[in-house]
């Protein structure tokens, strides 16, 4: 990336902060602005693919890092009880049959994938992004139940479906006969390192943090990069050990949630600020590579399949899981449609493309057609769907 790109994107974030309150009341979300703008300086000549190629990878990684620490970390567990069951619901019955249902639709209509690729495509598409329809979960016009369980299911599911992604990544680098990939055993073996390092990393973090806090020895200013250091050093302790360093970093949030205390959530602001501003980096990458990728490979079945995922493959399951969890036709169709994919889905097929390289190419493809086309979708829909629910409810 030249210094003309690194002026644009630079000016782009700034303006974006000028502007952002007045572009999402128009519904235009961060990552549509920066989706868009990333395609046109591709267009242009301005962002070379490799480069973009390069700089997406670890920015990418980073970002997934933070991302799965905060969203973790972040979660009222205490402010749960009542709802506990409906979360229960979305991530054990809904995440699943999520899952078994894009698994099921990607082997029937790319059977060239075979099963691992099929369950990469599936597992990568499974998680949410709630930044993706942002007014949902700010909006207070949406009841706070539902903004509550869109939230904390966008929080834990990117984190849950990790192993299976693994898992069939391996599982695809030994039918693809992919030198040094792990075997699906190491694999295994790599997510149960990652769950101790990060959970040990995180409680061990969150204590000392709280006692350093209660003691008079930790100044706030500096008690959020503290924070950000220590999925950092989750992630790379279990890289150092052999292990999953997503699983780590996800598991260091929950246990850090746990064991910083009633001043945790604000010292993760910092974290989630941070987290932000790279991720608008991300998506202007991804801008850059998507657009080509779609060009080139987006045909029918690719659509089909991308429109499908965010749809069916997604609000059925979740209609199932609410059965009988007391809400409304509306409201189930509301949470349903609100599953944008985003971010982790990103970073999970760019692992496919480092991990596999030319045979995930169909993979990847279907997973950045169902991204992009959930960028524009969601963050377009956000506002207005919105508006209609709470004026069904006035």
């Amino acid at each position: 990336m030249d210094v003309t790109a690194i002026l644009l994107v630079a000016g782009l974030v700034f303006l974006w902060g000028v502007l952002s309150g007045r572009l999402e009341r128009d519904d235009l979300t961060a990552p549509i602005v920066f989706v868009v703008a990333g395609g046109l300086c591709s267009a242009a000549g301005t962002v070379d693919r490799q480069t973009a190629t390069a700089v997406l990878e670890p920015l990418a990684e980073l970002t997934l890092v933070w991302v799965l620490f905060s969203d973790a970390a972040g979660v009222p567990f205490r402010e749960l009880r009542a709802d506990v069951g409906r979360i229960l619901r979305l991530l054990a019955i809904g995440l699943p049959l999520t899952v078994l249902a894009g698994w099921g639709l990607a082997t029937w209509l790319f059977p060239g994938l075979g099963l691992w690729l099929a369950l990469l495509v599936a597992a990568a598409l499974a998680p949410t992004d709630a930044a993706l329809g942002l007014p949902v979960v700010t909006d207070r016009r949406v009841p706070s139940r539902i903004r509550r369980l869109i939230t904390v299911e966008s929080g834990l599911n990117d984190g849950i479906v990790t192993p299976v992604v693994m898992v069939a990544l391996a599982g695809a680098a030994t039918a693809e006969a992919v030198h040094a990939a792990p075997s699906v055993g190491e694999a295994l073996a790599e997510l149960a390192i990652g769950v101790v390092v990060g959970g040990g990393t995180g409680l061990a973090g969150g204590s000392l943090l709280r006692r350093a806090r209660d003691r008079g020895l930790a100044a706030e200013d500096f008690a959020g990069a503290a924070v950000l250091a220590l999925a950092l050093v989750a992630y790379t302790a279990a890289l150092w050990l052999h292990g999953n360093g997503f699983v780590a970093a996800f598991c260091a949030g929950l246990a850090f949630g746990v064991a910083a205390g009633r001043r945790g959530p604000a010292e993760l602001v910092f974290l989630e600020q941070t987290g932000g501003l790279v991720s608008l980096l991300v998506w202007f990458a991804f801008g850059a590579l998507a657009v080509p990728i779609v060009a080139e490979r987006a045909d029918l079945l690719v659509v089909a399949y991308a429109v499908l995922s965010l749809t069916l493959v997604r609000m059925v399951p979740v209609a199932i899981a609410c059965l009988g969890a007391g809400f409304d036709r509306p409201t189930v169709l509301f949470i349903g449609w609100f599953g944008p994919r985003g971010l982790a889905s990103l970073v999970f097929a760019l692992l496919a493309l480092e991990e596999l390289g030319d045979p995930a190419g169909l993979a990847i493809a279907i997973i950045g057609v169902t991204v992009l086309l959930s960028v524009v979708a969601h963050g377009l829909s956000a506002a207005p769907l919105v508006s209609r629910i709470s004026a069904a409810r006035v």
